[in-house]
C-alpha cells in the first residue's frame, strides 16, 4: 500500500492536517507502519502538486488542513478497484539472502534459516498476543491488518520448514557445478540412474 493511497482514503473521512493523518493512519494500521510526519507532509506537497488534494485556510492554531479533491477521489476509487499485483510489491529480501548464502562461501545456510524461523516465531508469537488484546468492533481495521501479518509470519515458516529439508537433501554436483536453474532441471537423470550430462 502507497503512504499516497492511505492519505487519501483518511482524507475522504473528511479535512484533516498532517499529524491528524499520521495519527489516524496509525490508528487504523495498528501502528503497524508507523509514519513519521516528514512522510505525511512530503506525500501532502505531491498530492496538492497532483491535483489531488487542496489546503485549506490555516486553522486560528496555525495547523492547514487538507481536503480531497473530485481527482483525489477518482484516484482513490481506481486503486480500490484494482487488485494487488506480486510485482507491486517490494522483492523479498530473505528469499534472496538464502539464495546468496547457497552460494557464498563460508556462510552456514542452515544456521542463517534456524536463526530467521526463531526471529519470525517470535514475531508470531507477538502479533497473535496483539490480535487477541482487544475485541472491540472499532478495532476491527487493525486486527485485520494484524491478521495478514500473522498469516505472512505463519507462510515463512512454512517456507523455512521447507528450505531445510531441501538443505537436507542437497548435495552439491561433482566439481563444483552450479546448481540447476530453469535451464538446467533438477533430478534429472540419464537411463544409466546418473545425473543427466549436457
Amino acid at each position: 500500500m502507497s503512504i499516497r493511497h492511505g492519505l487519501l482514503a483518511l482524507l475522504e473521512r473528511g479535512q484533516m492536517y498532517g499529524y491528524q493523518l499520521r495519527a489516524a493512519f496509525e490508528e487504523s494500521t495498528g501502528s503497524t507502519w508507523p509514519l513519521n510526519i516528514g512522510q505525511v507532509y512530503t506525500t501532502l506537497s505531491r498530492l496538492e502538486r497532483n491535483g489531488l488534494v487542496r489546503p485549506l485556510p490555516e486553522s486560528e492554531g496555525g495547523q492547514r488542513p487538507y481536503e480531497i479533491t473530485d481527482a483525489g477521489r477518482a484516484d482513490l476509487a481506481l486503486w480500490f478497484a484494482t487488485p494487488v499485483s506480486r510485482a507491486d510489491r517490494p522483492r523479498d529480501e530473505l528469499a534472496i539472502k538464502l539464495a546468496l548464502a547457497l552460494t557464498t562461501p563460508g556462510v552456514d545456510v542452515r544456521a542463517v534459516v534456524q536463526n530467521q524461523r526463531a526471529a519470525t516465531m517470535r514475531t508470531l508469537q507477538e502479533l497473535t498476543r496483539l490480535k487477541y488484546a482487544s475485541d472491540r468492533p472499532e478495532d476491527l481495521p487493525w486486527r485485520l491488518v494484524l491478521d495478514a501479518m500473522v498469516f505472512q509470519a505463519e507462510a515463512e515458516i512454512r517456507w523455512l520448514d521447507h528450505c531445510e529439508t531441501s538443505l537436507v537433501r542437497h548435495r552439491p554436483a561433482p566439481g563444483g557445478a552450479p546448481p540447476a536453474g530453469p535451464g538446467h532441471p533438477a533430478g534429472a537423470v540419464d537411463r544409466d540412474g546418473e545425473g543427466a550430462r549436457r
